[in-house]
């Protein structure tokens, strides 16, 4: 029924247990750095506040946790760089590794692994950060196609079912950025930029057993992330009423932010698993179509790019060789 095996996605995520671990932390400290900072603007606000009338002092508490939340949320998307290589990209090194049967490193050292291997394909984060925004710009073009054709449907009352569509479309194709970055991985390209324009052809010729796999990994996705975040509105709706001036939305706020955290550290590593060992069997063996690309090539000019960049690509040296685990 599926391309994939649950069973063996849990597997994954035992063998990459350590990096589990790592993003638990990292995505845990971005959740509670946002709680933090947007607690101490709101106090900062509070105090200022405590000068004027009740209504200054309500006003200035919500713009003092406003401030708060805007000024995490701009390091973290200047920190984006080093998400995208260290946590994700290493993480994806470390499964590709796992599904291909190569034994992995224990503790720190398979975070360690996982950094000399995407250091070996891409070099710098902002290589792989150029790669990956590329990628993004194909995608958001093919999801764009996708619905606006759905639009052209004569369906009945399908308006109000697009939010469906498109919370499934994020996933569907949300996570081919990173299925992508795994084919480079795992072929041990010597050239990204050519080997990610393959991998969209590959994807695409293959839209219809990975698009329904997806539907099923959207539903897990989606309802788990639900479940976490209906466990999470306890506790941070408690941790509102520690900040001065406490407004009944940020409860709402804080479990949203922790549960996004836990998707990111936990479910989205499954989903990614799943879809990885889709890919991987479906494409076995086949070669890029030609027809494929053409229309790739005729819908989006970000994938026209990746086939100017591969054409200029001038590498780091030769191919990338399959990693010691001892080497770590």
């Amino acid at each position: 029924m599926f391309n994939f095996s649950v069973g063996s996605s849990l597997g994954l995520m035992a063998q990459t247990a350590p990096f589990l671990l790592f993003r638990m932390a990292v995505y845990f400290a971005i959740a509670v750095a946002y709680v933090l900072v947007t607690g101490v603007g709101a106090g900062i606000g509070y105090g200022i506040g405590g000068f004027g009338e009740s209504d200054f002092q309500a006003s200035a508490t919500l713009w003092g946790g406003g401030t708060g939340f805007a000024l995490t949320a701009g390091i973290i998307y200047l920190l984006r760089e080093y998400t995208l290589y260290i946590v994700k990209a290493g993480h994806i090194a470390v499964l590709v590794e796992a599904i291909d049967g190569r034994a992995l490193p224990q503790g720190k050292g398979q975070i360690t692994y996982a950094r000399e291997i995407v250091q070996r394909h891409f070099g710098e984060a902002s290589m792989l950060f150029g790669v990956d925004l590329i990628i993004k710009g194909v995608l958001n073009a093919i999801t764009g196609l996708l619905q606006g054709l759905m639009r052209l449907l004569p369906i009945p009352g399908l308006d109000r079912i697009m939010g469906v569509v498109r919370a499934y479309l994020r996933v569907a194709v949300g996570l081919l950025d990173e299925i992508i970055l795994a084919h480079i991985l795992r072929n041990r390209s010597a050239n990204p930029w050519a080997s990610a324009r393959e991998a969209l052809v590959l994807y695409g010729q293959n839209a219809r057993p990975m698009l329904v796999d997806a539907a099923w990994v959207t539903l897990f996705v989606y309802g788990l992330s639900l479940i976490v975040f209906l466990v999470m509105l306890a506790p941070a709706t408690a941790v509102v009423y520690l900040i001065p001036g406490a407004w009944s939305a940020g409860g709402v706020v804080f479990a949203l932010l922790f549960a996004w955290a836990v998707k990111a550290a936990l479910i989205e590593p499954f989903a990614i698993a799943c879809l990885l060992q889709s890919f991987f069997k479906v494409t076995e063996g086949q070669a890029p179509d030609p027809e494929w690309e053409a229309r790739l090539d005729g819908v989006s000019g970000k994938f026209r790019k990746l086939g100017e960049q591969a054409s200029g690509w001038a590498g780091f040296g030769t191919k990338a060789p399959k990693p010691e685990m001892g080497s770590a």
